[in-house]
Parts: structure tokens; sequence; C-alpha cells
């Protein structure tokens, strides 16, 4: 699959916007998908000059179904609709709709002239499917990302909205504030991206005098606080679509809503006591080297290839580094990324072709030598550089990791004090005594 541009990586003109195939599964080359990495807010209509704003999207659409008699299917469910448009005006330019679109014929019954075809843009379509997959991929990595800063963003300063206490540091201070003190929970922390634009509209409606739940406004703030405590309405509606894009669970599977993942999966887990699985025989693994489009059946075979052929020793390093899981994952697709790329991961130097790079790194020593840790411990090296790669699930922990889980399933008896009453636990607690000794 062809790779497609980003400035914020080096060599940004060939960075990799989806997981590639190793060389027995590669597409045929024609870079069919090529999408740019930032889309426009601006809706172009994919046969004239019309446009509108992406907020406006629904006139457009009713310009292509008049003007145009096109109609897309499920637009909802794209990911990045400017791109999604911009990309098929491009496709159209070059073949016939019809070579994409289903026909669909009005009053096929009566006479020929008063027919009429229209065209249907959906993803029974192979292209089109793979291209709204593509553009959730890339929504859910850039969505990844954001939830990444705010995790690490100790900026944050905000009060709560029904007490006006203050919080600064992490957003979970305040979050777990209002679900413990006010029983008011959106989910946890770790579930929420775009927090400080959830808790604006949260509070926009509160201002509005506004339920939270049932939405209905109240004459001032007195009546609404009763309302939401006697009701129990002191938590968001669920089937308001408009907070769908706080919670990372929207983002994971393309046309899929936090509702369908969570009701799908229990179904699946249910034992079917008639199936008989002891005929059932694996696949062979089948691992591709890091430098060469070597393969091998077993993982020990591979790690002996790349020692003996490449002198690349992963497991030392990892021993080296004292990396943990997710770390070698990154460190892995890193490399794959850079090698595919025919760039050194260790000096960054960029080469015409992978044998003038891999003569590079063997002359110049670099096989073992990596860059400073912030170059490939980030958070899009968490995605697969390469579909289906075996060597990222035989990655070990590290033996911090190991001593750690050691540690914590030890015997060791904990007594969990009385925590009805937070207030007094506050001031009676064994901790205050410990932390005046020290």
């Amino acid at each position: 699959m062809a790779a497609v541009g980003s400035r914020n990586e080096p060599g940004g003109d060939d960075a990799i916007l989806e997981a590639l195939c190793f060389p027995e599964q590669q597409d045929d080359g024609s870079g069919f998908l090529s999408v740019h990495s930032s889309g426009p807010e601006l809706l172009v209509c994919l046969f004239c000059s019309e446009s509108a704003p992406l907020q406006q999207k629904d006139s457009l659409l009713k310009h292509l179904l008049l003007e145009h008699k096109l109609v897309i299917a499920d637009v909802r469910l794209i990911a990045d609709l400017p791109r999604y448009m911009l990309y098929w005006k491009g496709r159209f330019l070059e073949q016939p709709i019809a070579d994409f679109c289903s026909v669909i014929k009005t009053n096929s019954t009566g006479p020929v002239e008063k027919q009429e075809e229209y065209f249907l843009l959906c993803d029974v379509l192979p292209e089109d499917r793979i291209l709204r997959e593509k553009l959730q991929q890339k929504r859910l990595e850039e969505v990844l990302e954001q939830q990444e800063k705010e995790r690490n963003d100790c900026s944050f300063h905000r009060l709560c909205m029904f007490c006006s206490e203050e919080f600064s540091g992490n957003r979970s201070s305040l979050l777990n504030h209002m679900a413990r003190e006010h029983s008011f929970s959106i989910g946890l922390p770790d579930n929420i991206v775009f927090c400080s634009e959830f808790l604006d509209t949260l509070e926009n409606k509160l201002d509005s005098l506004q339920c939270l739940y049932c939405e209905k406004t109240f004459r001032d703030k007195t009546t609404l606080k009763d309302h939401m405590r006697k009701k129990a309405h002191r938590r968001i509606n669920a089937n308001n679509r408009q907070y769908d894009r706080f919670y990372v669970i929207n983002y994971l599977e393309l046309g899929k809503s936090w509702e369908e993942v969570q009701s799908e999966d229990d179904r699946e887990l249910v034992e079917d006591d008639e199936d008989d699985w002891s005929d059932w025989q694996a696949n062979p693994v089948s691992a591709v080297c890091l430098f060469c489009d070597h393969q091998s059946e077993t993982m020990d075979q591979l790690y002996s290839h790349m020692k003996d052929a490449h002198s690349f020793d992963l497991h030392q390093l990892k021993t080296e580094l004292n990396l943990r899981f997710y770390q070698q994952v990154k460190l892995v697709n890193f490399i794959r990324r850079q090698i595919h790329q025919s760039r050194c991961y260790s000096c960054q130097q960029k080469f015409d072709c992978k044998a003038d790079l891999m003569q590079h790194i063997e002359r110049e020593g670099h096989i073992m030598k990596l860059p400073v840790t912030s170059t490939w411990d980030q958070p899009q090296y968490y995605f697969p550089t390469y579909e289906n790669d075996a060597l990222l699930c035989t990655l070990s922990e590290s033996d911090e990791d190991e001593k750690e889980e050691m540690a914590g399933s030890e015997d060791v008896p904990v007594i969990a004090e009385d925590i009805s009453d937070l207030r007094a636990l506050k001031q009676t607690s064994i901790l205050n005594h410990l932390l005046k000794n020290s």
C-alpha cells in the first residue's frame, strides 16, 4: 500500500498511514488509497465547484441528490467526511461514476423517458470500504494521541460544576471528585477524550438550567438541582449522540457505537459444550525478519537468524534498556517503519533503496545503536507497521514487570478502611499519623 506523507515525521513524504503487508501479501502497488494526512474542514461536491462547511453537510448532500443524483450511504459512519469526499472527487475525474456506484432506476416499469438513474456510493464497493476503514484507523490514532496528551498534561485547572471546589493538575482528580462527592459519573477518566470540551458542554447545559439526563429546562438553579437529585438524574443521557465523540470506545470499530460494541461481545463468550476442539491444529507461525524478507516457523529460529545474519540481538536490547512490553512493541514497529522507508533508525540518514541502507548500517555499526528513547517511544508506534506481525505476539515482559507481578501475587493480607464517611476518614486515618512521624 502506498505510504502517505505527514510533516510530523522526519522525511514526511513517506510516512505510513495504515498497516503495511509483508512481501507475500503486497497489494498491486497502484496506491489508489492515498489520502492526505490533514484533511480540510470544507466539503466539496464530487462533480462541480459547489462546496459547504462541514457543519452544513446536509445542504451539500441535498445538492448531490438533486443536482447529480448521487446518494452516499451511511454518511454518519464516515470518520472524516471532508477527506472522504475529496478522495472520491479525484476518482470520479479518472473514471466514470458507473464504474464505482450501484445504479438505481426510478419508475422502472414506466416509459423510458420518465425513468431516472440514481447512483449509490456505499461500502459494498471494496475500494470504498477500505477507504472508510483507513479513515477510521487514522481518526483512532489521532484520538489516542490526544488522549495521551491529556493524560500527561498537568496544566489543567477547573472548578467543580456542582460545588465550585478548585482542581489543578490531572483531569482525573476532578472526574473522581464529581463521582465520589456528587454521585455524578461520566465514566472512567481513561475512557474519555477531549475532556475539557466535554466539561464545557455539560457546564453550559447546567448554566442554561437544563437537566443533563432528561434535558428539560427549569426556571432556576434550585429547582434544577432538586429535580436532578430527586429523580436520580445526576447522569448524562446515553442516547444523546452529542456525547459520542468524547468516549474512545466510539472510535474503535467502523460503524459501531459503544452500545453495539458492548452488547455484541457477551453472546460470543458463551461456551458451546457441543463444540469439539480436539482436532484443531494451529497454523505454523510465519515470522518475518526486521531487516530482510527471511521468514521462520519459530521465534527462536527468527531470533537466531537476526543475530547470525545481521548481528541484531533484541533480547540484549531488552535487557540493557530494561524495556517493558509496550516499549518493545513500539521499538519493533519503529524499526520496521524506518527500514520500510529506507532510513537508518540510528542516525536517520535516508537512502534510495533498502540495499544501500543495509550496507550503511553494517558499515557504520549502527545495527545495535538506537536513537534517544523519545524518538521511538511514542504513541504512534503502538500501531503495527505490518499486519499480522507475528514478532509482536511473542514479545515478553521485562524483568521489572515480572518482579512486580511476582510481588503482587504474594499472600499479603490487606485490611480495607471503612470509606462510608470519607470526611471522617481523612481526619482519623492512620495515614495522618504516619505522615506526621515522617
